[in-house]
């Protein structure tokens, strides 16, 4: 099947009595993404090669993921939740610290590892051809095992709490889907300009922290002005962690349906924008790598 994949993409071009043999990937969006199917051992191969590089090869390990977020959690209820006073929804404020901090922690950890993902994978760009958009994906699932860490921190939170989530926390992967999609399309975004201009991976923590100030994370979106909420929704993100604090804290959190959905199209407007950027620039990676 391999053989055959590649036969398609043979392109001859007559140059006197010689010929040149050029191996290109497919053009349009929809052939790419069945090609990357047909590499999907590939794909869990380098994901797994990621989460296992990622646990073996820290200091703390697995207790990093959970630190972080931890120590996160505490600032924000110290801040807004003691010192600002800002309304909680009538739930222990760090629950609902934490409820943000779940879905922006993953949004920010699948950015930052897809952005220097091709470049980590230099080395094989420049020998061998596969679909480049792998390395930027694969790389997310390390996101997703973070994710799944935090979210069990989440319960043994609400345990002490003694907070008791209602049947809506079943919905939670409903809004697992847009932060994925958001962070795949930046992540497509910053990886693609990245390989040519490498001082633009310094950027992207910048981006992360301010982005993190944006969203509500630390606060409920509720304190936004209704006049503001809707351009507020703009940043795909709001939307996410509205709907992850609706999931968790049930009746208590009001979702803005309006935001949620405006918060998907800007989310599916950036997995398409950031994957067609990536088309655009993947043929010169082997060249700037």
């Amino acid at each position: 099947m391999d053989v055959k994949v590649k036969v398609k993409r043979l392109i001859t071009r007559n140059k006197g009595d010689e010929f040149d043999l050029v191996i290109e990937p497919n053009k349009t969006t929809g052939d790419f993404l069945l090609e990357l199917i047909k590499y999907r051992e590939l794909f869990f191969f380098l994901a797994w090669r990621d989460i296992i590089v990622r646990y073996k090869q820290t200091i703390v390990g697995v207790a990093w993921s959970v630190i972080r977020p931890f120590l996160s959690m505490v600032i924000f209820t110290v801040i807004f939740g003691r010192i600002a006073k800002l309304p909680s929804e009538g739930v222990p404020y760090p629950i609902m610290v934490f409820s943000a901090l779940l879905p922006w922690n993953y949004f920010a950890n699948a950015m930052s590892q897809s952005s220097g993902a091709v470049l980590r994978g230099g080395s094989m760009v420049s020998k061998i051809y596969f679909p480049r958009i792998i390395l930027p994906t694969s790389a997310v699932l390390v996101a997703v095992v973070d994710f799944l860490i935090s979210f069990a921190m989440l319960i043994i939170l609400m345990l002490i709490y003694g907070f008791m989530p209602s049947l809506t926390i079943l919905l939670l992967p409903i809004f697992f889907i847009p932060a994925s999609l958001a962070a795949l399309g930046v992540g497509y975004f910053f990886s693609a300009i990245g390989v040519e201009y490498r001082d633009f991976q310094h950027i992207t923590p910048f981006i992360v922290q301010f982005g993190m100030y944006v969203s509500p994370v630390g606060f409920s979106s509720s304190i936004i002005p209704d006049k503001w909420r809707l351009i507020y929704s703009l940043n795909p993100m709001a939307g996410v962690i509205d709907g992850f604090r609706w999931c968790i804290q049930g009746s208590s959190q009001s979702l803005y349906l309006p935001g949620f959905v405006i918060s998907m199209i800007m989310s599916a407007l950036l997995f398409f924008y950031g994957l067609k950027f990536f088309r655009a620039f993947e043929k010169s990676f082997a060249d700037y790598i």
